[in-house]
């Protein structure tokens, strides 16, 4: 069975939980181990120690024998009587020399129930090996204790222990998360109305600070995209509410015999506007397919012949100039129509009379439309693409409503394309499009 929390608190205290839990086992059976380790490193130096005095008690008579004087408090400690210690001392031979024992036999160094040491030392010029060896068996009896209850006792402790430091540091996570319900209490005011709301930054913990930080942006993003669509909206309404008072006026004191161009005029002029801001909804709301590809020559072919019958209208040419062959590139056909299309009908209204107005194809995936206008203010290349910006107000009378280039600039931005704006020396301004070439389709027999 898999548990999952939902909630960080309740996942970090079940961690814990396991983590009390393994120490609560593993650390009485930790000290066990050193306080053992303890026990017989203090043991063998102690036998070290008695070793060594045994052979304070080595000497060599007037004959160069050695020979043990022991005190009598040593004597009661090694006796039969006894039963804990025992001795053995043998010669550079290995020729035992004193034993406590009668019948002594040769004694290890370590057993399973003998513990002891061995020591040398030299007496009269002759190399003595002292073992000095304790039967466990008979080991002191609170020492025993100590060994056999220190499990118990001390896993009964540390449990109550670990149970309080987890109890500790549940409280300080809880402080510590205080800062991040403050921000949450703040986040459930930001809405439509409220959109100058950010996340308080004070005392967020460094870990979640970064996530902090980048709601905040998010959400400074979400205030400009809520601030041009509702200057879009004033805008549009702005737009359209002047046409249509014009057209309310002129069908209230229109003549059957007069009025007729001018009404039909109006409703040209607001249909386009309407077209253009439906062109930018549509826009908004485009997904591309990252597979999706179009020929750009055929676009570019599709939008002159379209556009050709409204430049003859006005006294004026359109070109396609250029390569003949296809050219791929990445996108959807219908969105590049639109964008070559507005700029192709905004040269034609700004270039002179009698004049061409040229579109050309280029084998890299760019296209130039070129006019014979009076080109673009320096000052102004950077604003053209704007909603509803016309530079042209107090120059001249246009029908549009500033939503073409703005069209346009919309579909480079979904294509991951470029555009660029430049006046040319014999006058006119020229805008290109560069778009991303489509790999080519490998050769099928």
């Amino acid at each position: 069975m898999v548990f999952r929390f939902t909630s960080l608190t309740s996942r970090i205290v079940f961690l814990h939980i396991v983590a009390v839990a393994v120490a609560a086992i593993f650390l009485p059976l930790l000290l066990l181990w050193l306080l053992n380790s303890e026990i017989n490193q203090l043991h063998r130096e102690a036998m070290r120690d008695q070793a060594a005095d045994l052979g304070q008690n080595l000497s060599v008579d007037s004959a160069g024998k050695v020979v043990l004087n022991l005190p009598d408090s040593l004597r009661g400690l090694y006796s039969d009587a006894y039963g804990r210690y025992r001795y053995d001392i043998y010669d550079a031979d290995d020729n035992l020399l004193f034993s406590s024992h009668r019948t002594p036999p040769r004694l290890p160094v370590s057993a399973d129930r003998i513990s002891g040491a061995s020591v040398t030392q030299l007496v009269g010029g002759e190399t003595l090996r002292i073992q000095v060896a304790e039967d466990l068996s008979h080991r002191d009896v609170i020492i025993d204790d100590i060994v056999s209850n220190f499990f118990r006792r001390v896993g009964w402790i540390t449990i109550p222990i670990l149970l309080i430091l987890l109890a500790t540091d549940i409280l300080i996570f809880r402080r510590a998360v205080i800062p991040l319900l403050r921000a949450s209490e703040e986040a459930r005011s930001i809405g439509p109305a409220r959109t100058d709301i950010r996340l308080p930054t004070d005392g967020i913990p460094s870990e979640i600070l970064p996530l902090v930080t980048a709601v905040n942006q998010a959400f400074d993003r979400l205030e400009d995209g809520f601030h041009v669509q509702r200057q879009f909206t004033a805008d549009a309404a702005h737009q359209l509410r002047t046409p249509l008072a014009i057209l309310r006026t002129r069908i209230e004191t229109l003549d059957i015999s007069k009025g007729t161009k001018e009404l039909h005029a109006d409703i040209e002029s607001m249909s386009r506007i309407v077209s253009q801001l439906l062109e930018i909804a549509e826009l908004d709301t485009l997904v591309l397919d990252p597979g999706e590809t179009a020929d750009l020559r055929a676009v570019c072919a599709e939008v002159v012949g379209s556009i050709a019958p409204y430049a003859l209208a006005q006294q004026k040419d359109i070109a396609l100039r250029g390569t003949d062959g296809p050219v791929r590139v990445k996108g959807n056909a219908e969105m590049l129509q639109r964008a070559i299309f507005n700029l192709a009908e905004n040269a034609i209204k700004y270039t002179a009379d009698a004049t061409s107005v040229d579109v050309e194809v280029h084998e890299d995936g760019s296209v130039q439309v070129r006019d014979c206008g009076p080109g673009i203010a320096p000052a102004e290349q950077g604003l053209v693409f704007q909603r509803f910006w016309r530079g042209d107000r107090q120059r001249h009378r246009t029908d549009g409503a500033g939503l073409g280039l703005s069209i346009v600039r919309g579909v480079v931005d979904d294509h991951d394309a470029t555009i660029k704006v430049e006046n040319l020396p014999s006058g006119g301004a020229q805008f290109t499009l560069s778009f991303r070439l489509a790999k080519a389709e490998p050769a099928t027999a």
